[in-house]
């Protein structure tokens, strides 16, 4: 599988690179080669790779299609309910709620194509992604893809780790089934809003890859 890294990372990659690496030459030259050179050198490493991980960008298949409802990101489900959507909608939903841990895939996909025919950005507190009100309260920022009769919002969520939330999304914008729309920085959560006539394809617990998951079908 092709693997890249996300242009969101360069900057703190180079960045760690030049901290660590200076961290690691200025110890052993001044204390030398003794098992606390050693033992910063691995926690160094161990932090290094993280970071590299995290900003993965692996290469995803994506089954194109009008019917179906595409995972926007790699994660856990952790909501799937009919609920009210009180900010586009302003009316009852079915919510379908990813959870990204710091060492999913952070990408964040289309999960239908269209037109963006919403874009807004919220900020707010930093809860942790499974509280219930983090949907509402932390830091976000609302998309709508509208295709047709059909319109489906998603939402990123920022967490208590995620400090920064990346969209490049904007209305007016062409939506591409599975391409990117933006990136969320270390832990994070992702809501969709469907209609309620949609038939859900997964369960809860169950875990999602960004771009390839089938989450729902329309009617």
């Amino acid at each position: 599988m092709c693997m890249t890294l996300h242009k969101e990372g360069f900057k703190i990659i180079l960045f760690s690179t030049l901290i660590f690496g200076g961290l690691n030459f200025g110890l052993y030259g001044w204390v030398g080669d003794n098992w606390i050179t050693t033992s910063v050198l691995v926690i160094s490493l161990i932090l290094y790779i993280l970071i590299i991980q995290f900003f993965r960008n692996p290469a995803r298949f994506t089954p194109v299609n009008e019917n179906h409802v595409i995972a926007p990101a790699d994660g856990k489900m952790v909501v799937i309910e009919d609920v009210e959507e009180p900010e586009f909608f302003k009316g009852k939903r079915k919510q379908l709620s990813i959870f990204m841990s710091p060492l999913n895939v952070h990408v964040n996909r289309y999960p239908i194509a269209g037109k963006v025919v919403y874009q807004k950005y919220y900020p707010g507190k930093y809860l942790v992604a499974w509280h219930p009100k983090s949907s509402t309260e932390n830091e976000r920022t609302t998309v709508v893809v509208e295709n047709g009769e059909t319109h489906i919002l998603f939402r990123q969520i920022a967490g208590a780790l995620a400090r920064r939330i990346v969209c490049y999304a904007k209305e007016g914008n062409s939506a591409k089934q599975g391409a990117e729309f933006g990136f969320i920085k270390f832990g994070s959560r992702l809501d969709l809003f469907l209609p309620l006539d949609c038939k859900v394809n997964v369960s809860l617990g169950q875990k999602t890859r960004g771009g390839e998951t089938i989450l729902a079908y329309l009617a």
